[in-house]
């Protein structure tokens, strides 16, 4: 498995290495040793999965505050998707910028979103199937989210995002400078 750190520290992409013959391919899609070691000690207790009918349907921006934040281990298995990550994590050199990945079958990438992280997706197809490991329960109390068009974070999103795909909820999502701080990053001296 080939594993890719970015700018931003924490957040990584991992590719699964396939196998294949004229029948299909083979593929190891996660290890907890190689991720422990390559990425961080991180205890999965929950997979999650949604299907978004229409291409073009934007989710998120969203995370989980303490005391039950949340890392999600991103992957694709219908369909494709823009998978974004935006840095919360006030003190962090990198607060408010943002990694974005395609993610599809065919490619097994998978986009880990640490906690600190705000999460969201566009489908780029119909049918994408979004899976997900997460490192906390969910939590309505500790459940937030940001606006996903910030100018001030600035993703660049697909052409096809939709905002009349947005879920109500999402639709009433503040920027982040009128979020609170939820995230502060450990320094070690």
């Amino acid at each position: 498995m080939e594993i890719q750190t970015f700018d931003i520290a924490g957040v990584a992409l991992l590719t699964p290495r396939h196998i294949g013959d004229e029948r299909g391919y083979f593929a190891e899609t996660f290890r907890i040793d190689l991720f422990a070691t390559r990425v961080g000690d991180h205890d999965f207790v929950q997979d999650n999965e949604s299907m978004s009918a229409k291409a073009g349907t934007v989710r998120g921006l969203h995370f989980q505050s303490e005391p039950h934040a949340q890392g999600k281990l991103v992957r694709c298995t219908a369909g494709a998707l823009f998978d974004v990550a935006v840095d919360i994590r006030q003190g962090s050199p990198t607060y408010g910028r943002w990694v974005g990945e395609t993610l599809t079958p065919a490619t097994g990438k998978q986009l880990w979103v640490p906690p600190g992280f705000a999460h969201g997706f566009c489908s780029l197809e119909p049918n994408t199937v979004i899976c997900y490991k997460v490192t906390d329960y969910y939590s309505a109390e500790c459940d937030k989210g940001l606006a996903w068009d910030d100018s001030a974070i600035g993703i660049t999103w697909p052409d096809i995002a939709d905002p009349e795909t947005l879920s109500a909820k999402d639709r009433k999502q503040p920027l982040l400078s009128q979020s609170p701080p939820y995230f502060y990053l450990e320094r070690t001296i």
